[in-house]
C-alpha cells in the first residue's frame, strides 16, 4: 500500500514511500520542493521560514527573504527607504547614510548641545537627538534640558546633607548644606557651622532648668541642670529636695490620713480624702492581638510594661511588653525551588525544617528540596524510526535525552531528533535514462545506490553502461538486413549488413555489395 496516495505531505512537498508493504506504515518521507535537504519521515516537513517576520531590518527599511527556508538563514535583504533604495544589506540592517534630509542642518538643539540625526536618508521624522555638552541631558526631536547637580562634588563634606534645588547649568552656588540630626545648622553655597545643644534631649527632666554653655558637637556632658530651689548638677539631672510640709499646707489635723495599696505599698494617697488607685490591668486593651494570650502578673499602677504575650499555637513563645512573633512560614524563602510545591504544616519560629517539598510526579521530601525525576522520553521527542533514552531523570536536567537511529545505531542526537535518513539518489548520480535506488538510506551508508538501464544493465555506486543498438540508424540501407550482436555502449562498429536477395553476402560495419550482373563478362558469346 503506497501511503503517498493520500498526499500526507501536502502542497509544496514530495512524498515517497520506500516500502509499500501493507504492514509497513508511517515510513514514507516528505521532502521540501524548495529545499530537498529538508526531509521528515512519517509527517510533513517544515519547509518555510520567513526571517523577515521578526522585523530584523527595523521600522524604516524594507525586508525581503528570497528563499524562506529553515536551512537558509541570514540571506534576507534590508533596503533603505526613498530616496536611497539602492542601499541594501544582506543579513543585517542597511546603513542608510548620505541622504539630504539631515534634520540637524537647521541647528534645532541650539547652543551648548550637539545634534545627531541617525537617519539622514529618510524624510524628516523628528528623530534627531540633542545631547548637552555642558552638564547632563538628552532628548529626541527637541532640545534637551541640561542640568548640573552641584552636590555631586560633595561640597558640604561627609557629615552634612547637600541639596541643589535648581540644577540648571546657569544656576550655581545655590546648593544648601544642612547638619545631620541631632546637630543643627544650614548654609547656602558652602558647609554649615553645626551646633549640638544637649538640652534638646531634655536630660534634666521635669521641674529643672537645662543650660548648655558651649553647644559644640565636640564638647559633651557640660550641660547643667538647676532645681527650683537652686540645686545644680553638671552632665546629669540634679536631685532636688523640697519639704512641702515646711509651709504647713495641711493646716490643722484634717484629711491627713493616707491610703496605701495592699498589692504595692509604695502607692500612697495622702491629703486627698480619697482612696488610692492601686490596680491597672495592661491586658485590658488587648495589646497582644489575635492568636495570643495576654497576662499581666503585677497590676500595680506603677508596675507598667511587664505584661506578657504568649502564642496560642506555641506556648513556649513568649514576649514581654509587646506582641510575640508567632508565625513563620518557611516556604516564604522558596526552599524547594522551581517545579515543586512547598508546605509548612507548623508555622512557628521554633518549628524549623518541617516543611515538605512535593514534585509534580508525587516525590516528597521533608526539610529539603526534593529530587524530582522526569523522563523526557515519555513525551516521545524522537521520531518513530528512533529509540529515545534519558540518562539523567533529574527535574533540573532537561534536554539531555538521546535519540538513536534504529537503522544505524551509530547515528545519535542529544536534545533533538536525529537525522537518520539520506537518499543518495537525490543527487541524481545515475543521470538521464537510468533508474536510481538507495536501499539503505542512512548517513553512514554511502555508495550502495544502484543505477539500472532501461535494458536491465545494473551498476552499484556509479552510473551504469547501457546498451546502444547501432542498427537503429539503418546504416545498411534498403535491401539489406542489419544485425547488432552486441549492444553494449562501448561495443561499436560490430553490426553486420546481410543482402536480402542473398543471405550469404554479409558485410561488417558497413553496407554489403548485393548486386552482380554475370552477363557483363559476355559468357554467351556473340549472337547470344
Amino acid at each position: 500500500k503506497d501511503e503517498c496516495t493520500s498526499n500526507p505531505c501536502g502542497t509544496g512537498q514530495t512524498c515517497k514511500d520506500a516500502n509499500t508493504a501493507a504492514n509497513s506504515l508511517n515510513d514514507y518521507t516528505c521532502t521540501c520542493t524548495n529545499d530537498n535537504s529538508i526531509v521528515k519521515k512519517g509527517a510533513p516537513a517544515t519547509c518555510t521560514l520567513d526571517e523577515c517576520a521578526a522585523n530584523p531590518c527595523g521600522a524604516q527599511q524594507t525586508c525581503n527573504d528570497p528563499k524562506q527556508s529553515p536551512s537558509s538563514t541570514g540571506d534576507y535583504v534590508c533596503t533603505c527607504p526613498a530616496p536611497n533604495q539602492a542601499i541594501t544589506s544582506t543579513g543585517s540592517p542597511a546603513t542608510c547614510t548620505g541622504g539630504s534630509n539631515d534634520e540637524c542642518a537647521s541647528s534645532p538643539c541650539g547652543a551648548g548641545q550637539s545634534c545627531v540625526d541617525p537617519d539622514t536618508a529618510s524624510a524628516p521624522a523628528m528623530d534627531y537627538v540633542c545631547t548637552c555638552t555642558t552638564g547632563t541631558g538628552t532628548a529626541t526631536g527637541t532640545p534637551a534640558t541640561c542640568e548640573t547637580d552641584e552636590c555631586k562634588s560633595n561640597p558640604c563634606g561627609p557629615s552634612q546633607t547637600c541639596v541643589d534645588p535648581n540644577k540648571a547649568v546657569a544656576s550655581t552656588g545655590d546648593y544648601t548644606c544642612s547638619c545631620q540630626a541631632p546637630q543643627k545648622g544650614t548654609k547656602a553655597g558652602g558647609p554649615a557651622t553645626c551646633t549640638l545643644n544637649e538640652c534638646d534631649a531634655n536630660p534634666c527632666g521635669t521641674g529643672q532648668t537645662c543650660n548648655d554653655p558651649t553647644t559644640s558637637p565636640t564638647t559633651t556632658l557640660d550641660f547643667t541642670c538647676t532645681c527650683a530651689n537652686g540645686v545644680v548638677a553638671t552632665g546629669t539631672a540634679a536631685t532636688c529636695e523640697v519639704d512641702e510640709c515646711v509651709s504647713n499646707p495641711c493646716g490643722d489635723s484634717q484629711h491627713d490620713y493616707t491610703c496605701t495599696c495592699d498589692n504595692d505599698n509604695t502607692i500612697v494617697q495622702t491629703d486627698g480624702g480619697t482612696a488610692a488607685t492601686c490596680e491597672v490591668d495592661e491586658c485590658a486593651g488587648n495589646p497582644c492581638g489575635a492568636g495570643q494570650t495576654c497576662n499581666d502578673p503585677n497590676k500595680a499602677k506603677n508596675s507598667q510594661h511587664d505584661y506578657t504575650c504568649t502564642c496560642d499555637n506555641d506556648n513556649t513563645i513568649v514576649q514581654t511588653d509587646g506582641p510575640a512573633t508567632c508565625s513563620k512560614n518557611e516556604c516564604d524563602a522558596n526552599p524547594c525551588g522551581a517545579g515543586q510545591t512547598c508546605n509548612d504544616p507548623v508555622q512557628t519560629p521554633k518549628s524549623v525544617g518541617d516543611f515538605t517539598c512535593t514534585c509534580t510526579n508525587g516525590v516528597v521530601t521533608t526539610g529539603t528540596s526534593a529530587t524530582c525525576e522526569i523522563d523526557e522520553c515519555l513525551a516521545t521527542p524522537c521520531y518513530m524510526d528512533q529509540d529515545c533514552k534519558d540518562p539523567n531523570l533529574s527535574f533540573n536536567s532537561q534536554k539531555d535525552y538521546v535519540c538513536t537511529c534504529k537503522s544505524d545505531m551509530t547515528i545519535k542526537s542529544t536534545g533533538t531528533p536525529a537525522t537518520c535518513s539520506k537518499n543518495e539518489c537525490d543527487a541524481n548520480p545515475c543521470g538521464a535514462g537510468q533508474t536510481c535506488n538507495d536501499p539503505v538510506q542512512t548517513l553512514t551508508s554511502v555508495l550502495d545506490f544502484t543505477c539500472t538501464c532501461a535494458n536491465g544493465v545494473v551498476a552499484t555506486g556509479t552510473a551504469a553502461t547501457c546498451e546502444v543498438d547501432e542498427c537503429a540508424s539503418n546504416p545498411c540501407g534498403t535491401g539489406q538486413t542489419c544485425s547488432d550482436p552486441n549492444k553494449a555502449k562501448n561495443s561499436q562498429h560490430d553490426y553486420t549488413c546481410t543482402c536480402d536477395n542473398d543471405n550469404t553476402i554479409v558485410q561488417t560495419d558497413g553496407p554489403a555489395t548485393c548486386t552482380k550482373d554475370e552477363c557483363a563478362s559476355n559468357p554467351c558469346g556473340a549472337g547470344q
